[in-house]
């Protein structure tokens, strides 16, 4: 089977890469990173550059986890996220979430939020340390 990444290029995306490969690890399972962003705004900051793409999947290779990084612009990240989990049958999602305050928590539509609630499989959701 195979273990879905939800990856942003910050704390929140890194702590869910590390919890997903030692998910992977530990499974013997293959781990896909999604990265997309909206549309062609290829100046979100959570979208990773051509290096650490390469930095990924060089360090997940050495560590003997199969590897696969799909980036993407797409209209909704929740979706591209989504679509990714249920083409490979994904046996668990991993999304980095970040502390939001009791208001927060009233506030739909984050894509955390949107992965947890609609994910067809198991969904760990990781903060940073």
């Amino acid at each position: 089977m195979t273990i879905v990444v939800a990856y942003r290029s910050d704390i929140y995306g890194r702590a869910a890469l590390a919890y997903g490969a030692k998910e992977a690890l530990a499974r013997h399972e293959k781990l896909i990173v999604v990265n997309a962003t909206k549309n062609d705004d290829l100046t979100d900051t959570s979208f990773a550059l051509a290096q650490e793409v390469d930095e990924i999947q060089t360090r997940l290779s050495d560590q003997g986890i199969e590897t696969e990084v799909q980036q993407s612009t797409v209209p909704d990240i929740a979706d591209a996220v989504l679509e990714a989990v249920q083409s490979v049958n994904a046996s668990v999602l991993v999304v980095g979430i970040k502390r939001r305050s009791p208001v927060g928590k009233l506030v739909l539509g984050s894509t955390a939020q949107r992965l947890i609630l609609d994910a067809p499989c198991p969904v760990y959701a990781v903060k940073p340390d």
